[in-house]
C-alpha cells in the first residue's frame, strides 16, 4: 500500500472517533493514537484537546500549515495496567520540502471508560 493510501486508510480507520467523540470513544490506547494522528492530518484541534488528559493539556494548539502528513506506523501497543497503556509510533511528514520523522513513546490513561493522551517521550 503506498503512503498516500495508507494515510487515507488511517483517517478512514479512526475518523469515526474524531467525528463522533461524544458518542464513540476509542476502545483502546492504540486506536486513540491512530485517531489523534487522523485529527492532526485534519487539523482538528477540538478533538486533540478533548482527548488530551487535563493534567497535561495545553490551552490551545497551533498547526504547521505547511506540513503534509505522510503516514503513521504504530510500532508497539503495550498495556501497562487496567487503565494505562503506552504506544510507540513513528509519524512521518514533510514541511518546507524537508522530511521529518517523529518518534514517540506516548502514555495514555483511561478514565470513566475513555482513553486520554497524557504525554510522551520523543526519540531521535
Amino acid at each position: 500500500m503506498d503512503r498516500q493510501k495508507r494515510a487515507v486508510a488511517d483517517v478512514d480507520c479512526c475518523g469515526r472517533f474524531v467525528a463522533h467523540f461524544s458518542t464513540t470513544p476509542a476502545p483502546d490506547a492504540e486506536h486513540l493514537m491512530r485517531s489523534r494522528y487522523s485529527a492532526f492530518t485534519l487539523e482538528r484541534a477540538d478533538y486533540l484537546l478533548a482527548t488530551w488528559h487535563s493534567s497535561t493539556r495545553p490551552a490551545s494548539l497551533d498547526f504547521d500549515t505547511g506540513a503534509k502528513w505522510l503516514g503513521l506506523e504504530v510500532r508497539e501497543h503495550k498495556v501497562t495496567s487496567a487503565d494505562t497503556a503506552e504506544v510507540a509510533f513513528v509519524a512521518r511528514y514533510r514541511v518546507d520540502g524537508r522530511a521529518v520523522r517523529l518518534h514517540e513513546r506516548s502514555r495514555f490513561v483511561r478514565e470513566d471508560g475513555r482513553w486520554f493522551y497524557v504525554d510522551g517521550d520523543q526519540r531521535g
